[in-house]
């Protein structure tokens, strides 16, 4: 059988790593980049670069976008030649970026008035899994239409889950980020109190991230911080951006993410602070004193 052409719509940090994939694995790949210049690069390893949302997924019969937030999601698709007026009649359409629950679900229906299907796959992961293939694809939609697309996203990942219905990878992913940004911001004030009672910064920072409060991701973001590193894996305007989209669908479920205020709040610091477009590690350092 002929391998499925694919589409990919948004060459951002993970973007360009999940095409690259795609692209190696030897699927027929059309992008699509609002910049066009980084779209080009891949041009000269055979991709189609297209002009517009539309003409990408024109030919596509997967198509997958992998943009910022719920605005950029709704442009690329429904916007001015957006590629759901070009879509195939039976396409595979895959919303990877992390996006509120409502908007995935009104993709959804719009897509089933086009005749194709939606899935909802955010990832998790960062730029380097992206590179390697191996995010994990939080799916929400149907099983037998994620059944045809595990082929593309097999190449991309290290595993896919399929949660359920239509809202489901998306639902996961806002609570996955609500997490890791709760224990960033928490780490970010530990470090603030550290330095504000004149603790050596290296043994206490030691202590923490080899003992009980020693996650994953805090003995990476603390190993950022301390190489003063902040070169953007998962930006921390983005990160502040799923936390508020968590408490969003927290209050619409009637539950009250109390944590995620208080840790938006840090974030929301450190952008005013200038650290917006840095890595999300870049939180620690943010607190101010006084």
């Amino acid at each position: 059988m002929a391998q499925p052409r694919v589409a990919i719509l948004g060459l951002g940090i993970m973007g360009v790593g999940m095409a690259g994939r795609v692209l190696s694995a030897g699927f027929p790949l059309t992008v699509y980049n609002r910049n066009r210049e980084k779209a080009m690069a891949f041009a000269s390893q055979g991709a189609t670069v297209a002009a517009t949302p539309r003409e990408a997924a024109a030919t596509a019969d997967i198509v997958i976008t992998m943009v910022a937030d719920d605005t950029a999601s709704r442009d690329v698709w429904l916007g001015e030649n957006g590629a759901l007026a070009g879509a195939r009649n039976g396409a595979v359409l895959i919303e990877s970026s992390t996006v509120s629950v409502p908007w995935v679900r009104e993709l959804a229906a719009a897509a089933v008035g086009r005749g194709c299907e939606l899935l909802d796959a955010p990832v998790t992961g960062s730029k380097p899994h992206a590179a390697s293939g191996e995010l994990l694809f939080l799916v929400g939609g149907s099983a037998s239409v994620l059944a045809v697309a595990r082929p593309v996203l097999a190449v991309m990942s290290r595993d896919m889950v399929h949660l359920g219905p239509t809202g489901s990878g998306a639902l996961l992913k806002l609570v996955n980020n609500f997490l890791c940004g709760v224990q960033a911001a928490s780490f970010a004030e530990a470090t603030a109190l550290i330095d504000a009672g004149g603790l050596d910064r290296q043994k206490a920072v030691a202590v923490l991230t080899n003992g009980a409060p020693g996650s994953p991701l805090i003995k990476i973001i603390s190993a950022r911080a301390a190489a003063g590193d902040f070169s953007p894996n998962f930006l921390l305007r983005l990160m502040a951006k799923d936390i508020g989209y968590a408490q969003a669908e927290g209050a619409r479920d009637g539950v009250t993410l109390q944590t995620a205020g208080a840790a938006l709040a840090v974030f929301k610091n450190a952008i005013e602070s200038g650290r917006g477009d840095q890595d999300f590690a870049a939180v620690i350092g943010s607190v101010p004193r006084g």
